[in-house]
């Protein structure tokens, strides 16, 4: 019996999650999640699904990111019509999370509708509406951890806590084969770390054939610190950005990891660690999730440290873009929180925009940030950035704090796949760059399988499950884009750095004369004609390496 298991997204780069398992008389997809990071791989949520939509019988979802659920309304609009199951929490999440995306999705279209107007480019179309979103919330199903489901003919599942969420699981899925056992398979979604401020250890049960393993921090050990040691270093980073007197911005996650940020600041205020501001949470939809949060807090850990911040004087939430906008106004030390937390949308740009540019500002990144976002390239040491088509310098203070993350480090992963042996075929590792898959492979080979037993696949790979070893197809394996461009920064972010290095060469030069010469030689050099070497080049203080290229037009 053929088990084919496609591997539409999170292969080898980190968003995307979509899986496809087909049987002779199933389909089921794991996830439909939107693509983050470079232009490149955004295009990809503007593209056609590589399978049917109106095709498939169920699909089953392992947690609330955007990055796992971001491109449901597009399927839904493109022909699905079955049920989506999910944990209670995760349902709940989805239904502010999926409006609130497709807002975005028709403002964005919107506002670059403007602006190709205006450059007699022709209108896009949104990836999806609210209307799409609202639409996708009536197929979802609610289930309880740890039950047996029948999604689809031959097919179970149940569904564990993985520890990353509220809501969140690995799905243990059950493929019946006449006369033989059933294949056994597990998709990790993400795995949350040991010690989590608000989620329990993760938990799954032993002996699969396939277990499909995410792999973000896969090669790096973060040293898992206690409750007390992530606030004293939080006071630290707080109080050092006190003293410049600025706005702390904080781009974050608008679900989980705005709540945990804001439970500790408030702590840490109550108890006089650090001064006691203002705390603004610029996001409709992070005071959405919150409310959900509240509404489960007695199923999490920490919960009611997280109750009483959530009603602390201490926060402001803003709701309109007046609102919004209005916290420019402010002046001295603040705290500004906003998604999105890879600072590809949302208000954090207007408040990156607003901010960048003050020596007195710190830019606190507390989440993953995927190659080629706007937060990668401030990671990276950016001196110049643009964003909604102006060019800014970077003379804020950038800072990353790593203790909020959701992901378990290498380590971590090593002893949640030893905990599922054993594991009697492969592993696929997904959901993870380059150079953390490789590391986490090397980590597992021979202690969890053997050497040719794990498996990195590229995007849109297709492999048999269904025989006694899995079996890589390739016939059916057609990646939408080339599986090289993925997880790095593309032509769109060199093209945007180049823009900003000629402008801040021709700004740098002499006189009107010298920038003249500059601008006929990048001319000549675009025609292709050899250099003009009959005039006397203008001096050059050297391109600045540090010039990253973002543009988020």
């Amino acid at each position: 019996m053929s088990i084919r298991l496609k591997f539409c997204g999170a292969a080898r780069t980190v968003t995307g999650s979509c899986y496809l398992l087909q049987t002779e008389e199933a389909k089921v997809l794991i996830d439909c999640g939107m693509f983050q990071g470079s232009r490149t791989e955004r295009e990809l949520n503007w593209r056609n699904f590589p399978f049917d939509p109106a095709s498939l019988d169920a699909m089953l979802l392992t947690h609330g990111h955007i990055d796992h659920i971001g491109l449901i309304p597009k399927l839904v609009k493109n022909g699905f019509s079955k049920k989506i199951h999910c944990t209670a929490a995760t349902v709940d999440l989805c239904a502010v999370m999926l409006p609130d995306s497709g807002f975005i999705q028709e403002s964005d279209a919107k506002n670059l509708n403007k602006r190709n107007r205006q450059r007699g480019l022709p209108e896009v179309e949104p990836i999806y509406t609210l209307e799409d979103a609202m639409n996708a919330l009536e197929y979802f199903a609610p289930l309880e951890y740890e039950t047996w489901i029948e999604p689809a003919k031959g097919i179970r599942a149940r569904w564990w806590n993985a520890g990353h969420l509220l809501g969140s699981a690995s799905i243990e899925v059950e493929v019946s084969q006449a006369g033989k056992p059933p294949t056994r398979i597990l998709f990790s979604g993400d795995i949350g770390p040991d010690h989590k401020m608000l989620q329990p250890d993760p938990e799954a049960p032993t002996g699969f054939d396939y277990v499909i393993c995410e792999s973000t921090y896969g090669g790096k050990d973060r040293f898992e610190r206690s409750e007390d040691k992530r606030r004293e270093l939080m006071a630290a980073e707080v109080n050092a950005a006190a003293a410049r007197k600025g706005a702390l911005l904080i781009p974050s996650f608008a679900v989980e990891r705005t709540q945990e940020v804001v439970t500790d600041l408030v702590w840490l205020m109550e108890k006089g660690k650090v001064p006691k501001t203002t705390i603004f949470i610029d996001s409709p939809l992070a005071n959405k999730a919150s409310a959900i949060f509240k509404k489960h807090a007695k199923e999490l850990q920490n919960g009611d440290d997280l109750f009483r911040a959530f009603n602390s004087p201490l926060l402001k939430s803003t709701e309109t873009v007046e609102e919004s906008k209005a916290i420019a106004l402010f002046s001295g030390f603040r705290i500004i929180i906003a998604a999105s937390g890879m600072c590809d949308a949302g208000r954090i740009r207007h408040h990156l925009k607003n901010h960048l540019f003050q020596a007195s500002t710190t830019v606190l990144l507390v989440g993953f940030q995927a190659a080629g976002s706007l937060g990668y390239i401030l990671e990276s040491g950016a001196e110049m950035v643009k964003i909604m088509g102006e060019e800014i310098t970077v003379r804020a203070t950038i800072r990353q704090f790593e203790d909020y993350s959701g992901h378990a480090d290498g380590p971590e992963l090593v002893q949640w796949l030893k905990e599922r042996m054993p594991i009697g075929k492969t592993v696929f590792l997904t959901h993870g760059e380059e150079g953390p898959q490789v590391a986490l492979q090397e980590a597992i080979t021979g202690i969890i399988v053997k050497s040719d037993c794990v498996i990195r696949p590229q995007l849109d790979d297709v492999y048999d499950l269904g025989g006694e070893a899995c079996a890589f197809l390739e016939s059916e394996s057609r990646p939408r884009i080339d599986p090289a461009q993925v997880a790095r920064p593309d032509w769109n972010n060199d093209l945007t750095g180049l823009h900003l290095e000629i402008d801040q060469e021709i700004s740098k030069a002499a006189d009107a004369k010298s920038k003249a010469v500059l601008i006929r030689r990048l001319k000549r050099a675009l025609a292709g004609e050899p250099p003009d070497n009959t005039r006397r080049r203008p001096p050059m203080s050297g391109t600045s390496r540090r010039s990253r290229g973002y543009d988020d037009n």
